[in-house]
Formats: C-alpha cells, structure tokens, sequence
C-alpha cells in the first residue's frame, strides 16, 4: 500500500468520525470534548478571523539569537532595544492592519514594551492585528531515529504557559517541527514521523483547552536531493498522521489552523474540511516567489473548503530590514517596503497579484538547515 492510499484511508476515516461535521466536535457528549466549550465559540471565531479573506499572518516569531543575527546583519547590536525598535518599526506600520489578522510572536515580544513607552501588544490592537505566540521551545535530536533527525520540545509546562499567554492577550499559538527527507538514510523514519505528528497533536489540544487556536506546523524540510513525487510522499504521510492523532487528543478542528509547505495535492488528500484554513509557511524562497507561488495556487480549482493564505517571516521582512539599515531616516521607506509585501501578499490570497506590482530587493532567501 502506497503512502497516497494511506492518506486517503485515513481523510476518509477521519470524515466518519466527524471531522467534516462543524457542530459535532464539541456537541458528540463525551467527557474529552465536553471540557472544550468554554472556548469552543471563541476559538472558532477567533480561526475564522485570522483566515478571512484577504487577509494573513506576519510571522516574527524568530527567537532572541536569530532576530539578533538580523539586526547584527545590519550593523546593530543584539540588544533588548534594538530588538524593541525592529519590531515597533514592524507593528506601527501604517495600514499594516488591512492585509495582516495576526501576528506570531517571540515570547519576548508578547511582553515587550516598545521604546516609545507603548506595550508592543497595544500598537498591534491598534491595527486590529490579534496578538499569537510561539510555544515551542525547538528541535532537539532524537534518540532511536537517525543521527540528523529531531523531536520538538516544548510540552512541559505548556499548558501554564498558554494561560499565561491568553491572559496577556495573546489568541492563538504557533508549533513547528520538522522532519527531513534523505533517501539514502532512509529518512525519515517512522519514529521521526510519528513523534512529530504527535507532538503536534498534544500541543493543539493543550492550546484549545487554555483558548488558544493552535497553528499546527508539520514542516518537511526543503533540503536534500530528491524528487518532487517523494517529497509529495512524505508530506501526505506526515500531514495524515498529524490529523490522526489530533482526532485521537479529541482536538475540535474548527478551531485550528495548518502551516504547511506551499501544496495542494498533498492538502485535498489529507486535510478534513472542518479545519478552517491554512497559512503557508515560504520556507526560504524569496519574497516576490512567495507571492507568486501563493498567487497560483489560488487559481487552481481545488475541492478543499479552507482558506488558502499566508504565514511568512523572511518573505514579508527581508527587503525591509534592508531597507531600514538601523538608520532613523530610513524607517518611513521600510515600513512602505512591509507594505507592499503585505499587499501583494493580500492579493495573491485571493489569486489576484499581478507578477512585479508589488517591489522586493530579494532573492532566494533559503538557509540550510534554518532555525527559528
């Protein structure tokens, strides 16, 4: 049996017991499902308002080391100021609310305040932007799986730190893990697959039960040589998995978004239509690819209900960063600069950008083995 008829056995399976259903994930009786009503109404609302058309998802959730490695790519220091700085230069641009619903942030930035005395989750609420977070604390290698591969820590202490989070405002939260593929080792291997689908799962059930919406992100790495048809493979493997166990953790998926990897087969094939929209993470293309791919995508008759948009870090931030060289007299042309991604970002939502309308200073923006 190949991986696409596993994917398939399992969709189906997964429609009868309930998925495709959007009153039956909180409403079917059982003690498990039943704790989840006191956020059900909210946690759907709150999905339904990050995926409304039109609009998508600025990621800035990089950690203190990677947002560092940025702002020193420019010249400044890695500072708790400077980082402050960047990120209030991102959150007060002008307009930035009618492309973008939401905004994952590092831990640090969901209790920042901004040099100009503003807690940085009030600049976002001025926007209308709805704060996120990320709750992962990273990869980390597996023992009993290949010597490349990894698990995601993070599940100790998770659901404190998602309470904490909801009462600071915060609406929903981002996981990431990752597997990798190489032919040659056999990777990945099912153990890697199915700690991290699990991984996943727990989390996005932690996360309902504390009134966050949990971003599932089941990432297949783009490094490594192979073909396309594999890659295919592995994601239908992997993303079915992840749905699996969350339907196992009693998650209610009208309350949960997905970021995967730029894709549509893989999501027909795997993806319950209860789950109300996908993010896609662009995974170290550049900016104006990005667009483009996401753009294409949306033109493509597709049997899926969810929303098709966006989740990106380097594809909205790259050119804007540069543009702003750390230099005070810079800040205008930058923020116009996250503008315009996020524009044309908006468009391609709706498979309306038109190739170039929209500048980008970029090229591929792809990092070996990158980390958050």
């Amino acid at each position: 049996m190949n991986f696409s008829t596993v994917a398939l056995i399992i969709s189906l399976a997964a429609s009868a017991n309930g998925f495709a259903a959007p009153q039956s994930s909180t409403r079917r009786g059982s003690g498990l499902n039943m704790s989840l009503e006191k956020y059900g109404d909210e946690l759907r609302a709150t999905a339904a308002q990050l995926v409304r058309p039109g609009y998508g998802l600025l990621a800035c959730d990089e950690s203190t080391g990677t947002v560092g490695t940025r702002l020193e790519s420019i010249g400044l220091e890695n500072t708790e100021e400077n980082r402050a700085e960047w990120r209030e230069l991102l959150f007060t641009t002008e307009g930035l609310g009618q492309f973008i619903s939401g905004a994952i942030l590092f831990d640090e930035t969901l209790y920042q305040t901004a040099n100009s005395g503003k807690q940085m989750i009030d600049i976002m609420a001025e926007q209308g932007i709805v704060p996120g977070i990320k709750v992962d604390t990273g990869l980390k290698p597996m023992a009993g799986a290949g010597p490349e591969e990894t698990w995601c820590s993070g599940l100790d202490g998770l659901h404190d730190r998602c309470t904490a989070a909801y009462a600071r405002g915060a609406r929903f939260a981002k996981w990431r893990t990752a597997v990798r593929i190489d032919e040659a080792k056999g990777y990945p291997t099912n153990l890697a697959v199915k700690e991290a689908a699990w991984g996943l799962a727990r989390y996005a059930r932690i996360c309902q039960e504390c009134g966050l919406v949990p971003i599932v992100e089941p990432e297949v790495l783009i490094d490594g040589v192979h073909a396309q048809s594999v890659t295919a493979k592995v994601q239908e493997n992997f993303v079915s998995s992840v749905y699996k166990y969350m339907e196992e953790c009693g998650c209610m998926l009208e309350g949960t978004l997905l970021k995967p990897s730029m894709t549509v087969q893989t999501l027909q094939r795997t993806i319950p239509p209860a789950m109300p929209g996908v993010t896609f993470l662009s995974g170290g293309i550049s900016e104006e690819d990005a667009s483009i791919y996401l753009n294409e995508i949306n033109k493509i008759d597709r049997l899926g209900p969810w929303a098709l948009t966006f989740s990106f870090s380097r594809a909205m931030q790259s050119s804007c960063i540069k543009i702003w060289a750390g230099k005070p007299e810079n800040k205008a042309a930058a923020q116009a600069q996250l503008l315009a991604r996020a524009q044309a970002n908006s468009e391609a939502s709706k498979g309306e950008y038109k190739a170039g309308s929209q500048p980008s200073i970029e090229e591929s923006l792809y990092v070996k083995d990158y980390s958050y």
